[in-house]
């Protein structure tokens, strides 16, 4: 008899511990009233980027910033340089979860994704900055596909780069263009760096 009751509450452990895990395990996301996602990784908005991701509201004290430079080589391609603060490139196949200051950056030429960078340095092809002058933005996203943000705006930095093509010297008299850089302060403030440098939030 004592080993059928010691069985017995062997298994009212065992549905105490699985009925806990069900009423316990969610995701930590939960609704607001007005139907906002909050989340322990700042709040989830209903805003998107023009890709569709929602933008994740944190404060700005905790705030990754990015910061951009671009700089012509002499192949014609583009050297990217990120600078970022309070934020950490995950590794390729990380867990499509938010974690503070983790992520990755999502480079754009005039608006158009470009590629996802999981470093801070990238070599832009000439390809994507034809003759002309073009924004080059850096843009920072959880690992969950939302966009981090302040104050309902996007954690980015954007720099203007000018692709000149070259001129021969029967036209110029021996002088030629060369590609160039110029900077754009995104509307915050972004750590020091080059003239090319865009500013980030």
């Amino acid at each position: 008899m004592s080993w059928t009751r010691g069985l017995l509450a062997l298994l009212a452990v065992c549905v105490l511990l699985v009925t806990g895990s069900v009423s316990c395990g969610t995701s930590g996301t939960q609704e607001h009233k007005d139907g906002q996602s909050v989340s322990p990784v700042g709040k989830v908005l209903d805003d998107t980027d023009h890709e569709g991701r929602h933008y994740r509201e944190v404060d700005k004290g905790n705030a990754p910033v990015v910061g951009i430079e671009v700089q012509p080589n002499t192949d014609d391609s583009w050297s990217v340089r990120l600078t970022v603060e309070n934020f950490t490139f995950s590794a390729a196949g990380a867990k499509a979860k938010a974690v503070p200051g983790r992520g990755a950056a999502v480079l754009f030429v005039d608006d158009r994704p470009v590629t996802t960078l999981r470093d801070p340095a990238y070599r832009l092809p000439a390809a994507y900055v034809p003759q002309g002058t073009h924004k080059v933005t850096a843009r920072l996203y959880a690992d969950d596909g939302t966009v981090w943000a302040v104050e309902g705006e996007p954690v980015e930095s954007t720099a203007d780069v000018t692709a000149s093509e070259p001129q021969s010297t029967a036209s110029t008299g021996g002088s030629s263009e060369s590609p160039s850089a110029a900077s754009t302060d995104g509307g915050a403030s972004a750590p020091p760096s080059a003239a090319s440098t865009g500013g980030g939030r």
